[in-house]
C-alpha cells in the first residue's frame, strides 16, 4: 500500500503526492462524501442550468455556484470560488439537470437567487496552499478547546474548517445557552493569525459533521442524506409501540433517533383502522382480554386470562369490530376458541438486554452437599489404599 495516499472522507477526496516532484494531488471520491448525491440524470443533459454547479467543502457544507469563468468545469474538478473575504477552494460534485432538482429540494429559486461565482479551476499553488491549511485544522481545534477552557466558557468546539486560501477559519461549536465569545475571538485571532467565524450547531449537526455508523450498521442518516432536522418526541415511539428505553431510543448524538419519524405515518394509518378496545370481549365461556396488538398486521391478540400470555387468540380488526357490535346488542358469541388457533406471541421481551453481564460466561454451580463430597473423596482414598 502506498503510504502517500490519504483518504480524506471529510471532503470526499483522495490526496496523493506526485512521485517526481512531491506536489500534492487531489481526486474526487464520490463514495466517501458526507451528504453525497447520486446523479441519476447523468448523460441526460438538456442544456438547462449548464452554468450552475454544486460545490462541496468540508463535511456537510456545500452550495450552488455559477460558473463565471470561460473554463469548462466538470464533476470532480477542484475550483476556486468566491467567498465573503478572499476565496475558497471546493470540489464540483454535481452538474446538469440534477442541480435543478437539488435547488428545488432546498427551496432555491434560480430566477431570484444570487449565486456566488466559480472564478476558475484550481492551480497547483492553490492546491498547495489548501493542503497546508487543512494540515492546521486539527492542532487549531485542540488549541481552541484549550483556550475556551481557560476562559471558562461553557461551550464545546466540535470542528474547525479552514478556508481554501488559509486566511479564515470557521469554528463550529455547541453550547446550551448564550456564550459571550468576544474575548475568545480576540485570543484565537492573536494565537493563529487568521480571521475567525463562530458558527453554532446542535448535537445532531455535530454527529453529521463527525459521521459514523448507527446501531443499524448503516452510515448515520445525518451524515448521509438529512439536511433539515425535525423535532422528535417520545410520542413517535409510543405510536409504534416501542419500549421507552432511553438507551435504545437515543442515537450517537444523545438525542432521540431521527429514524423514529420514518414510519410514524404508516403506523398512524394502520391504527386508524384498528378499533379501540376499552374492555373485554364477552363470550359465552367468559370474557377475553386484549393482551397485544400487531399494528401493521392489524391483528389483536386476546386471552381468557387477564394476566397471562400463555394462550393468545388472534383476531383481525374487522372481526373485533364485529364482535363489539354483537356485544352492544347483547349478543355473546359462543367461544373464542372455536375456529381460532392458539398462537404464541410473535415478539420477545427485551428485558435484560441492557445487563452488562449478559455476555459473561455462566458461573459453575458449587456443590451444596460438601459432606457428600468429602465422603466421596474419603471412599476413593480408602479404595486406593486397599488396592495397594
Amino acid at each position: 500500500m502506498n503510504e502517500s495516499i490519504q483518504y480524506d472522507c471529510n471532503r470526499g477526496c483522495v490526496r496523493t503526492s506526485m512521485p517526481e516532484t512531491g506536489e500534492p494531488q487531489c481526486t474526487y471520491r464520490a463514495g466517501c462524501c458526507k451528504l453525497a448525491d447520486h446523479n441519476w440524470l447523468k448523460g441526460a443533459e438538456d442544456g438547462t442550468f449548464a452554468d450552475l454547479f454544486e460545490v462541496r467543502f468540508k463535511n456537510t457544507r456545500k452550495a450552488i455556484y455559477r460558473n463565471d469563468s470561460a473554463q469548462k468545469i466538470a464533476v470532480g474538478d477542484l475550483v476556486i470560488v468566491e467567498a465573503a473575504t478572499g476565496h475558497d477552494l471546493g470540489m464540483v460534485t454535481l452538474s446538469g439537470p440534477i442541480v435543478a432538482r437539488q435547488m428545488k429540494a432546498k427551496g432555491i429559486d434560480p430566477e431570484t437567487a444570487e449565486f456566488k461565482k466559480i472564478l476558475r479551476r484550481a492551480r497547483q499553488f492553490d492546491i498547495d496552499k489548501w493542503v497546508g491549511a487543512i494540515a492546521r485544522e486539527q492542532e487549531t481545534m485542540v488549541g481552541a478547546r484549550r483556550i475556551a477552557a481557560e476562559l471558562g466558557l461553557e461551550m464545546k468546539i466540535g470542528d474547525v474548517e479552514f478556508q481554501g486560501d488559509g486566511s479564515k477559519a470557521i469554528f463550529y461549536y455547541i453550547a446550551d445557552g448564550r456564550v459571550d465569545f468576544r474575548q475568545l475571538i480576540k485570543v484565537l485571532a492573536e494565537e493563529f493569525h487568521i480571521r475567525i467565524e463562530m458558527k453554532q450547531i446542535g448535537a445532531r449537526q455535530e454527529a453529521g459533521l463527525i459521521g459514523g455508523l448507527g446501531i443499524c450498521g448503516r452510515e448515520l442518516c445525518c451524515a448521509n442524506f438529512i439536511t433539515s432536522f425535525q423535532s422528535i418526541s417520545t410520542a413517535a415511539a409510543r405510536v409504534q409501540d416501542l419500549s421507552l428505553n432511553p438507551q435504545k431510543l437515543a442515537g450517537q448524538c444523545g438525542k432521540l433517533k431521527c429514524c423514529l419519524n420514518y414510519e410514524v405515518a404508516a403506523y398512524l394509518d394502520a391504527q386508524s383502522r384498528i378499533p379501540r378496545v376499552q374492555g373485554p370481549l364477552e363470550f359465552e365461556d367468559g370474557p377475553a382480554w386484549l393482551r397485544k396488538t400487531d399494528i401493521l398486521a392489524e391483528t389483536l391478540y386476546f386471552s381468557y386470562d387477564k394476566t397471562s400470555d400463555a394462550e393468545l387468540f388472534p383476531l383481525s380488526a374487522d372481526e373485533v369490530r364485529e364482535i363489539q357490535e354483537m356485544n352492544r346488542d347483547g349478543i355473546k358469541p359462543e367461544s373464542l376458541k372455536e375456529g381460532v388457533e392458539v398462537s404464541a406471541p410473535e415478539f420477545i421481551t427485551s428485558v435484560g438486554d441492557d445487563s452488562i453481564s449478559r455476555f459473561d460466561a455462566p458461573k459453575r454451580k458449587r456443590n451444596r452437599g460438601r459432606g457428600h463430597g468429602r465422603k466421596g473423596r474419603k471412599e476413593g482414598k480408602e479404595g486406593k489404599n486397599g488396592a495397594r
